[in-house]
């Protein structure tokens, strides 16, 4: 499998899954920028969407969208738990908190990393990130992960988003659940190993 990615974009919660799944895989560097391989190769003939991330199977089938890749990888490997079984009201669970940490937390960092975007606007963006962040922090009491004791993609991908919150003056540290959960995920090796692939730690 290949792995299409930017350093720290929403690409490094597929990276996480790979590495807590121990799958074979071949990172790919895809700029966000300039849209182009190392080699010079157009990624928009790659992802028409032209963003990342993107899983090219062995196969040559190539998935998009971070929530449909992590379930996939995490399918591969029914055995570590990363996603409860299919069909099971555990599951529609995680596909909740993934579309929750798409629309409402993904999507609202989008703005702020918009130089053009007035910052009067971007001070509404972060008091709706605030609010929602509340929630995320009010559901973590008393859970080590999103979905209990066990980590899941959702904990990937949320990790990963609320990774940018420094970049763009969003500050978490009013929710101490969170601010804890934080730190118990980035200790996870598998945290680390795609962190450092991203050159994202030292």
């Amino acid at each position: 499998m290949k792995l299409y990615y930017s350093p720290g974009a929403c690409s490094l919660s597929p990276h996480i899954v790979l590495q807590e799944a121990g799958l074979a895989y071949e990172p790919v560097l895809a700029s966000t920028k300039t849209h182009q391989l190392k080699d010079g190769t157009d990624y928009y003939g790659i992802n028409p969407k032209g963003y990342v991330p993107l899983l090219e199977l062995d196969d040559g089938q190539r998935l998009t969208e971070g929530p449909a890749i992590v379930q996939y990888i995490a399918d591969q490997v029914p055995d570590k738990q990363l996603a409860p079984a299919n069909g099971t009201m555990a599951r529609y669970r995680l596909q909740e908190w993934l579309n929750f940490i798409t629309s409402e937390l993904h999507k609202g960092f989008s703005p702020l990393f918009n130089p053009s975007m007035p910052e009067e606007a971007k001070a509404q963006f972060r008091a709706k990130l605030q609010d929602r962040f509340k929630l995320v922090d009010s559901q973590l009491a008393g859970k080590t992960f999103l979905m209990g004791d066990v980590f899941t993609v959702a904990d990937a991908y949320l990790f990963t988003v609320t990774n940018w919150a420094p970049r763009v003056d969003v500050d978490l540290s009013s929710h101490a659940n969170l601010v804890a959960y934080r730190a118990r995920v980035g200790e996870r090796p598998a945290v680390q190993a795609a962190m450092k692939a991203e050159g994202l730690l030292k």
